[in-house]
């Protein structure tokens, strides 16, 4: 059986670079290639198809068709191929190559910033990577495999088998205005009635796939969308708009009165962060992290 195929792992990071930088000279610069060596490649695999990869509109290398379908199948081969590379080398060390970390944006990331360093002194060759989520989008990066690990994820777990998670921490979540803000006029407990008169700040959720889930919505009506933790506590502290946020990201606020406590009639208890993992993952990598932040648990 002949099994001989005109595409490479090299032919498909070529057309990779070239859709995501939109010129053969651009695909060449990332490729540290030159800018014929990129047109040969192309070139050679038309012939080989049959097919015609990419069209010029302008300055930028558009995909026909035939090539959007080798794009996207190419990158998942792409991927198959890492992964099979970092499976191989673990095996072999029991140390991964790389470790992907999915932070709930509740989570400052400069907590964990001391745990990276001290993985970088038991594996300085380690790759790591930090992607902030938030609520439904932490978990579907764990289970679409974006993520090995998950730190602050909150909600219900996936009904997905084979994860594993234990809590970390409990969040305590208070409801807060910036001091001009005209809900503060109130008398308290504040009533979700003339909660609802007034903008809530909102953290998108970052799913792609998944049905997104709400936390501390009483004003549904108008709200102001924000991409993070980070932007939702600014946005507070601006007078843009009301809502719960975490205790322990706002102390210094509420210490110097950029940001007040209110009461109201519709607490929201506590709810529990966790860190969460495929069970199948038993790299030393994931178990040294592990280990560290449970260490800042207790």
């Amino acid at each position: 059986m002949n099994m001989r195929t005109p595409l490479s792992l090299e032919a498909l990071e070529v057309i990779d670079a070239i859709e995501r930088k939109g010129s053969f000279a651009a695909a060449a610069r990332v490729l540290h290639k030159v800018p014929s060596a990129i047109s040969y490649t192309v070139q050679k695999l038309e012939r080989d198809l049959g097919v015609t990869l990419f069209q010029k509109l302008g300055r930028r290398a558009v995909p026909t068709a035939a090539g959007e379908v080798l794009v996207e199948q190419g990158r998942q081969l792409l991927l198959a191929a890492d992964e099979l590379a970092a499976t191989t080398r673990q095996v072999a060390t029991g140390w991964e190559p790389r470790l992907r970390i999915a932070v709930d944006t509740v989570v400052p990331i400069d907590a964990l910033l001391p745990v990276i360093a001290g993985l970088y002194q038991e594996q300085p060759a380690i790759e790591i990577k930090l992607m902030t989520e938030a609520l439904a989008g932490t978990w579907e990066a764990l289970v679409e495999n974006r993520a090995d690990l998950v730190i602050g994820g909150i909600g219900g777990l996936p009904g997905h088998r084979g994860l594993r998670y234990e809590t970390w921490w409990q969040r305590e979540h208070i409801f807060v205005a910036a001091p001009g803000h005209p809900i503060c006029q109130q008398s308290q407990p504040i009533s979700t009635a003339i909660i609802k008169r007034f903008r809530s700040v909102i953290v998108s959720d970052t799913s792609r796939n998944s049905t997104p889930l709400s936390r501390g919505i009483l004003n549904p009506q108008a709200p102001l969308y924000v991409p993070d933790m980070t932007a939702k506590i600014e946005a507070h502290r601006c007078g843009l708009g009301i809502g719960y946020v975490p205790a322990h990201r706002i102390k210094q606020y509420l210490a110097n009165g950029d940001l007040i406590h209110l009461d109201i009639e519709e607490t929201r208890t506590q709810e529990p962060s966790v860190l969460a993992w495929k069970s199948s993952n038993r790299g030393q990598a994931l178990n040294w992290v592990l280990n560290k932040l449970r260490e800042m648990r207790s």
